[in-house]
């Protein structure tokens, strides 16, 4: 297990840079406010003030870190000539090779020290992103839990106790508590989007091929994937198009269209959802995802019921069909000659594979063809499949005590895909009512990435992530996606009655549209500061009112922001300054006045609902706390955001 660094030696940027996508580092660094050097450090500390928070397994040397950083800054000193991920600090999952240190895939006894990278690690390192360490893992990739390793449970950054997810655990909680830029993680089952959904993060999982999976260790080698956590979805495939390549040698890679940029708005498309949706019981998860599918069909795009029976069958045959024996077949003889090295519960799932006999296997895959063929009639009327992308959440308690049973249940969305041969992308869907995280997943046919990444960065704006450019015309949105997605238009013509029913239909949808103007005329805006915001404990309260996403904005350079210990949860204090004040970070929401009285009556002292004036000139409604309250409360003004601050504040 690594050492943290010494936070007290790390150097420390002197910029309010909490954010590391990609698109603020390339802004620092263009600007020549900052070294690859300076972000280095900055990462270092951070990982120092986390502790042991069982998120890495090996760190790189500090000096090796900062020395790669240096030579980056030397080999590229031109801004105009830069690899398009210079400077941006990542971590790899531990069952992928780097050069030089060792892969354990969670197993001490397994470990190999390689000579080679695996080929998508080269691709991250020639397109000049900056390696800080391996992250832990569910053990050999099997689980969906983050509870399964020797080097300690990884916690989501979101909810105290609650589990990360996994198997890419230490991959999603780097990425969510704001230590690198992005992670790469592996995706069998639904190891790349079930700790996205746990985390509140980003999680692109490719079509199958897209990405070389040499120097892997493999779980199921026909259907893994390298995935990718990020902040974003633009971020996601960004990276994903750094490391799309087909690999000559290797056996399971595919000739796909490389993905582009993030389109900047789908058109409209058939989004199929869940007939009958499955929640274990967890009506609040049950209630979020209803809101994210009112939300899509806000989006214009033509919601379609299907029956997800067929999909659901085929993602048993993992665990339950001979897919186990290929788990098997990828460790099964260090585990039957090491089996007191191998975690409980991860040899539990194996220890059935090698039972399962040839003739199991074809009845499998024979099997998994006629579901597949079932799932035509699904994909005749859809573009896009939506479904939650876990159902509930547990604790690290609530894991242990049930492992496997709790495992099936996270699985429930997410184990069909690979077997299908799809592509998809888990983005954040807020919070439930209960505080957890809820995250939804876009699936779509191999090769469908970069439709499926557009859609989700639409959606994940919606809900106070990364905002979009806004497209205010319908012929710029229509002309644009032409010719980078597959829009409904393209359908056989079939699929519409006649040209009097295509008019009815543009007519009804500028009625909608017309609508819509009257109703946004009547919203008004909300400045959020830290407890409503994205990610944060009470998120939810702000989507259950139909809050609307507008983005990140300062306050006028008027406020003092202080930190108020000693409740339930910490919150932050803003208050306006005679003198002396700073401009502060606010998320801003769209919500409707009614909404905003049902906010509140939520709200109690010292805090309120006041008038905040932001750096462009403009007042909006925001939360502000009464002085007396500050007395004896920390001034966290120079952190310039809650998020900032919550970074920097050590871990109890």
């Amino acid at each position: 297990m690594h050492t943290p660094p010494d936070p007290d030696s790390m150097p420390r940027l002197t910029l309010n840079t909490a954010r590391l996508d990609l698109e603020s580092l390339s802004g620092l660094y263009r600007s020549g406010a900052a070294l690859p050097a300076d972000v280095a450090g900055e990462v270092l500390a951070r990982i120092a003030a986390r502790g042991d928070d069982h998120v890495w397994i090996t760190l790189r040397p500090v000096a090796n870190l900062l020395g790669d950083a240096a030579e980056l800054a030397r080999r590229w000193p031109d801004p105009g000539a830069r690899p398009p991920l210079y400077g941006v600090p990542f971590g790899v999952k531990d069952n992928v090779d780097v050069a030089g240190l060792p892969t354990t895939a969670a197993c001490p006894a397994y470990s190999y020290v390689p000579a080679r990278s695996a080929p998508l690690v080269e691709r991250l390192l020639a397109a000049g992103a900056l390696l800080v360490g391996k992250t832990n893992l569910d053990q050999f990739a099997t689980g969906l839990s983050g509870t399964r390793s020797p080097y300690g449970a990884c916690e989501s950054p979101l909810v105290p106790g609650l589990i990360s997810g996994g198997s890419s655990s230490g991959s999603a909680v780097a990425v969510a508590a704001g230590l690198v830029s992005f992670a790469v993680g592996t995706d069998t089952a639904g190891s790349g989007r079930v700790p996205a959904a746990l985390t509140g993060t980003v999680g692109v999982k490719p079509s199958r091929g897209l990405v070389s999976t040499l120097g892997m260790v493999p779980a199921c080698a026909s259907l893994d994937c390298p995935s990718v956590f990020a902040r974003s979805a633009a971020d996601g495939l960004a990276v994903l198009s750094a490391i799309a390549a087909f690999e000559l040698t290797d056996p399971w890679s595919r000739v796909l269209p490389v993905p582009g940029p993030v389109p900047a708005r789908a058109s409209p498309l058939r989004i199929g959802v869940p007939r009958d949706p499955e929640f274990f019981g967890d009506t609040a998860a049950e209630t979020a995802f209803a809101q994210a599918v009112e939300r899509l069909g806000g989006l214009g795009h033509r919601l379609v019921p299907v029956d997800l029976g067929p999909f659901l069958v085929a993602g048993r045959l993992l665990y339950e069909g001979p897919w186990l024996a290929e788990r098997f077949a990828a460790v099964g003889d260090f585990v039957t000659r090491n089996p007191g090295e191998i975690h409980p519960v991860t040899l539990k799932v194996l220890s059935g594979g090698g039972a399962l006999s040839a003739v199991d296997a074809f009845e499998g895959l024979y099997r998994l063809r006629a579901l597949d063929a079932e799932t035509r009639e699904a994909w005749a009327s859809m573009d896009v499949l939506a479904v939650p992308t876990i159902p509930t959440t547990f604790t690290v308690a609530e894991m242990l005590e049930s492992p496997i049973e709790r495992n099936t249940i996270l699985g429930h969305y997410t184990t069909f895909t690979n077997l299908l041969d799809l592509a998809g992308i888990s983005v954040p869907a807020g919070t439930t009512t209960t505080g957890r995280p809820h995250g939804l997943t876009f699936l779509g046919p191999a090769g469908s990435d970069e439709l499926l990444a557009g859609l989700g960065a639409t959606f994940h704006a919606l809900t106070g992530g990364p905002a979009l450019p806004v497209q205010n015309s319908r012929s710029a949105t229509t002309s644009a996606s032409a010719s980078t997605v597959h829009a409904p238009e393209a359908r056989p013509a079939t699929a519409r009655a006649s040209e009097a029913a295509v008019e009815a239909e543009v007519k009804a949808e500028d009625a909608v549209e017309a609508e819509d103007a009257v109703e946004a005329e009547a919203r008004t805006v909300l400045a959020v500061v830290g407890a409503h915001r994205y990610g944060q404990p009470l998120h939810g309260r702000l989507t259950s009112l139909g809050a609307t996403g507008l983005g990140t904005a300062l306050t006028a350079p008027l406020y003092r922001l202080y930190a108020l210990e000693g409740g339930e949860m910490p919150l932050p204090g803003l208050v306006r300054s005679a003198s002396g004040g700073v401009a502060v970070e606010v998320e801003l929401y769209e919500l409707a006045p009614s909404a905003l009285g049902i906010l509140l009556t939520q709200t109690a002292p010292p805090l309120g609902l006041g008038t905040i004036e932001l750096a462009d000139g403009r007042a909006v409604h925001g939360f502000l706390c009464e002085p007396y309250a500050t007395e004896q409360a920390p001034d966290i003004s120079h952190h310039g955001s809650w998020p900032d601050y919550l970074l920097a504040r050590p871990r109890s």
